[in-house]
């Protein structure tokens, strides 16, 4: 039976698509209240992952853990050994931009970093992480068919949480980056390597320009329209 030093599924297959929360008992809340017919497949580390089905589709979830080292590594084990094509994160990020309030709804269509992860790749040139424009295409789609409002566009993956430098949000907004967590640039790149598919998908948490935070019921909300626009995309063909 297939295992690595991060995920050992037992025998418990992992589905092509597979949602990654950062927070691995979000991952079992997402099992738990979103898929049926659910078996876990991971518990190193308590790093949960659950395969089940989703309107008879099959899907897994796994948490990520926190920065692209962690989110790089589980993905890299998914994608070359054990056969997952389509990675989505799903998870919470800080916005850059004033009109984009607390639990709106981001798409990464695009990634920057102030990681140097991305270097390994030793491409001639500054390498621009992108999502999957079929699964971009199918969730703008998605949000549509439900009435659900969702803002595209270009964000931060960053290694830092406390930065020292207090006016690098600023910077940033300048540029039209419209927020900010701390995994998708890392997981874009490993799948783009790998000739696999990835998106990120997040609720806004809190703006860091005009200062206004969710409370939990609001998070709550805005978590389950995440995902009721993220999990069609485990029905794709």
């Amino acid at each position: 039976m297939l295992s690595t030093p991060h995920i050992n599924p037992q025998g418990v297959p992992i589905a092509e698509t597979v949602l990654l929360p950062g927070d691995p008992l979000r991952a079992k809340f997402i099992a738990e209240n979103y898929l049926d017919d659910v078996v876990q497949f991971n518990k190193v580390r308590n790093m949960l992952g659950y395969t089940g089905t989703f309107h008879g589709s099959p899907v897994s979830v796994m948490g990520s853990g926190m920065g692209i080292p962690s989110i790089s590594l589980i993905s890299h084990e998914l994608l070359h050994i054990f056969g997952a094509r389509r990675l989505i994160r799903v998870g919470s990020c800080g916005s850059f931009q004033a009109q984009l309030k607390p639990y709106n709804i981001i798409v990464a269509q695009g990634a920057c970093t102030d990681s140097r992860f991305i270097e390994q790749f030793q491409t001639p040139g500054t390498y621009a992480p992108i999502c999957s424009w079929n699964l971009l295409k199918a969730i703008s789609a998605e949000a549509e068919r439900q009435g659900i409002e969702i803002h595209v566009g270009n964000i931060l993956s960053s290694d830092i949480f406390y930065h020292f430098d207090n006016s690098v949000n600023e910077r940033w907004a300048r540029m039209g980056v419209l927020g900010v967590e701390m995994e998708s640039a890392g997981m874009y790149a490993v799948a783009a390597a790998a000739g696999a598919e990835a998106l990120g998908v997040f609720t806004v948490s809190d703006n860091l320009i005009t200062g206004e935070k969710t409370t939990s019921e609001e998070r709550e909300k805005a978590f389950t329209q995440m995902m009721e626009l993220a999990l069609p995309l485990a029905t794709l063909g």
